[in-house]
C-alpha cells in the first residue's frame, strides 16, 4: 500500500504539456516516487463545453487579447473540490504577491493545493473573485502564461517536504531561510588553478566556520539585497 502523500498539488492549465518534463525530473520526480508529493496536471480544454474545445473568448469592453472563460475553470475546480477539500486555490498572476521563502515555507505545510496557470490575457475576474484564495507572482514582469511560474512555486514547496532532499539541513540552510543570502560554498579540490578555498573552511573548527558563514551572509546580503536586512 503506497503512503499517503504529504501534499497534493493540482495545476490547471491551457497548455499542460509545458510542465510535463519539469514534474517528471529531479526533485519533483523524487518526491513523487517516494510518495511524498502528488502532482496532477489538468488540461482545461478537457473541461470545455464547446465542441471545438475552446476555452477562451474576447473580453468585454474592447480590450485586446483573449481571456480564459469561467466555465472550464469552474467545472474543473468543482470536480476537484467534490473529491477533497483544498487549503489554497492559487492563481499565478503578474499582479500577485511576489513569491518569497516565507510563502513557500507556509505552503509546504498544506495538504491540498490548486494552482491556476493563466494564459492569453489571463482569466475572467469572476474566477478570481469566486475561487482564488491567494495570488502569487514570481517577479515584476510578464510571461506568456502561468505554467512556468506554477512550476517554480511547486518546486519551491516540494523541496521543503521531509524526506525529499537527502539532507534536510540542505533546505534549511538555503538563502532566505533566515532572512539572509547564503554564504559562498566550496568543494574539492582545496586549490584549483591557483584559487584557494578560504582557510577557515579547512580548519575543522565549527565555531569559526559558523562565524565566517554568518559574516559572509551579512556582507553578501548587505551588498546584493540590503532590503532583506530591514
Amino acid at each position: 500500500m503506497s503512503p499517503t502523500p504529504l501534499i497534493r498539488i493540482d495545476i490547471l492549465s491551457a497548455v499542460p504539456d509545458i510542465m510535463v518534463s519539469a514534474i517528471n525530473a529531479s526533485i519533483i520526480k523524487i518526491a513523487q516516487e517516494k510518495g511524498i508529493a502528488k502532482i496532477n496536471l489538468h488540461n482545461l480544454h478537457d473541461y470545455s463545453d464547446n465542441k471545438f474545445r475552446h476555452i477562451d473568448d474576447y473580453p468585454f469592453g474592447g480590450a485586446a487579447g483573449m481571456l480564459i472563460k469561467c466555465q472550464p475553470v469552474f467545472d474543473c475546480i468543482e470536480k476537484l473540490r467534490s473529491e477533497r477539500d483544498y487549503d489554497e486555490i492559487i492563481y499565478m498572476s503578474a499582479d500577485g504577491q511576489n513569491l518569497n521563502q516565507s510563502i513557500s515555507n507556509e505552503l509546504s505545510l498544506k495538504r491540498n493545493i490548486i494552482i491556476i496557470a493563466g494564459r492569453y490575457k489571463g482569466i475572467d475576474q469572476r474566477i478570481r473573485d469566486y475561487f482564488v484564495t491567494r495570488e502569487i507572482s514570481i517577479g515584476d514582469y510578464v510571461l506568456s502564461g502561468g505554467e512556468l511560474p506554477a512550476i517554480v512555486l511547486t518546486d519551491s514547496i516540494v523541496r521543503l517536504l521531509p524526506g525529499v532532499l537527502g539532507d534536510l539541513s540542505s533546505a534549511l540552510e538555503d538563502s532566505y531561510q533566515d532572512g539572509m543570502l547564503e554564504p559562498p560554498r566550496y568543494t574539492r579540490p582545496a586549490e584549483f588553478r591557483g584559487m584557494k578555498v578560504p582557510e577557515v573552511l579547512l580548519s575543522g573548527d565549527p565555531k569559526k566556520i559558523k562565524e565566517w558563514e554568518n559574516e559572509q551572509s551579512i556582507n553578501k546580503t548587505k551588498s546584493r539585497k540590503p532590503y532583506l536586512l530591514d
